[in-house]
């Protein structure tokens, strides 16, 4: 615990029991799928119609997105719960260390909804009525034209804040959802072998629930399947080779991570 709160009042280096290694071709491999991943959904939406309306189509997307999101925070507390545990007590220091930055992330995407809730809950008037603050000033000022001036004042102010906050929140939670899964929570600030362990979970998780809701497209098939498992297998096939290659090119292994 000393290490994990030392870590939001001071700047630390990453110690040689934390290895983090650059390889090029892990970045550029990871970099490719998700490109050739961008570029057949595409044209798969492009290629096909949708089996229902365009509003449905971006809801069920952004539905994915808040799974997607959920699934990571859940996925990202048991792995990183489990090298804390699991680790001995130098490398548990180190780990704990690092988790400025993932919760960084997680407050980041926790940010979002709240401001957005904050501001909705302002403009139906549950936050700040203007019952309450006309008997708030006129407990000041006393009863009167005053009072009710102030109350109206302050009410149209804090409505039209809410209105800009509401407007700009929507896409910094958008962009704040899209980062936090782009970067998995950035849990590699606690250990490289963690995003290529959660990734697969992630993937899987949403094509059941793409199986479970349905297809968004009307295509045959053989095109829809081959697409939808197209993207967890990628992934997964990824995240083996990633594994792999961390452990025969750098040395990079499970029990190494664990200080096993």
């Amino acid at each position: 615990m000393k290490a994990f709160f030392r870590s939001w009042t001071v700047e630390f280096e990453y110690s040689p029991m934390a290895e983090h290694v650059q390889d090029k071709l892990i970045t550029w491999a990871q970099r490719g799928r998700t490109v050739l991943g961008l570029v057949a959904a595409v044209w798969l939406v492009v290629a096909y119609p949708l089996s229902s309306g365009g509003e449905e189509f971006v809801l069920g997307k952004l539905v994915e997105l808040a799974l997607a999101c959920g699934v990571l925070a859940v996925g990202s507390l048991i792995g990183i719960t489990v090298f804390l545990v699991a680790s001995t007590p130098g490398r548990r220091r180190d780990f704990a260390e690092r988790l400025r930055r993932p919760l960084s992330a997680a407050l980041l995407l926790v940010s979002g909804p709240l401001v957005m809730w904050l501001s909705f809950t302002t403009l139906k008037g549950e936050l700040i009525s203007g019952g309450d603050l006309k008997d708030f000033f006129s407990a000041i000022t006393g009863p009167g034209f005053i009072s009710s001036a102030l109350a109206f004042l302050v009410l149209a102010v804090g409505w039209i804040a809410a209105v800009i906050v509401l407007i700009c929140s929507v896409p910094y939670t958008l962009v704040s959802c899209y980062a936090c899964v782009f970067t998995c929570l950035r849990v590699a600030d606690v250990h490289q072998l963690l995003p290529a362990l959660l990734s697969p979970l992630l993937v899987w998780s949403l094509f059941a629930f793409q199986v479970f809701n349905g297809p968004d497209i009307a295509a045959p098939p053989e095109v829809l399947y081959t697409f939808m498992l197209g993207g967890p297998l990628s992934v997964t096939a990824l995240s083996v080779w990633e594994v792999r290659r961390l452990r025969s090119h750098h040395g990079i292994t499970l029990r190494s991570a664990l200080g096993r």
